[in-house]
């Protein structure tokens, strides 16, 4: 498994696609991008088009956050390449149908995060069951690099989300990071 991280229009994006097409090339098959965004309001349309525009044409795309384990066994057998966009997105998602419109105060955030990490772990076995002769690229966000946040909710994302990044930087093969559109390798 490969992991992009990097801040928010750090070129994470172009990067993840940039490996996706070399491992492709390299492995002769195709790709299939799993995208996790919803469309909640206007910038979400617009951002979700512009990566919907900037993938190739031949790329497969699967537009989910929920159960993606079942996604990646499923699709391991037909894509050569496997690229998620991305984990902290689909965390954000995963947290909003827990939170269920509860007000943040009220949340039990010990048994979401335990939630959260089950998800992960049943994604993370499912790239472990992905042939050897396949790619997986996960790209994620580092939150914890701005200003804490003002609310509860907020910052215990990030420290949730976290914890995430660290256990699959652990679990990844390479890890990528990116900086104003340049990448640096930090595992690998």
């Amino acid at each position: 498994m490969i992991l992009i991280t990097g801040g928010a229009r750090s070129g994470k994006s172009r990067a993840a696609e940039r490996l996706a097409n070399e491992a492709a090339a390299t492995l002769g098959g195709s790709v299939l991008y799993i995208a996790t965004a919803l469309p909640t309001d206007d910038e979400m349309v617009e951002r979700i088009a512009r990566h919907r525009e900037s993938r190739p044409q031949h790329w497969h795309t699967y537009e989910g956050y929920q159960q993606l384990s079942e996604t990646v066994r499923a699709q391991s057998r037909t894509h050569s390449v496997i690229l998620l966009e991305c984990i902290t997105t689909m965390l954000t998602n995963l947290l909003f149908d827990w939170a269920d419109g509860r007000d943040p105060q009220t949340l039990d955030y010990d048994a979401l995060e335990q939630w959260l990490y089950q998800q992960v772990d049943a994604l993370l076995a499912a790239f472990g069951s992905v042939s050897v002769e396949s790619e997986v690229i996960v790209v994620t966000n580092e939150l914890g690099w701005g200003i804490v946040p003002d609310n509860t909710l907020s910052r215990r994302f990030v420290d949730i989300a976290g914890r995430v990044n660290q256990t699959l930087a652990r679990r990844a093969d390479s890890v990528y990071m990116t900086v104003s559109g340049i990448e640096l390798k930090i595992k690998g």
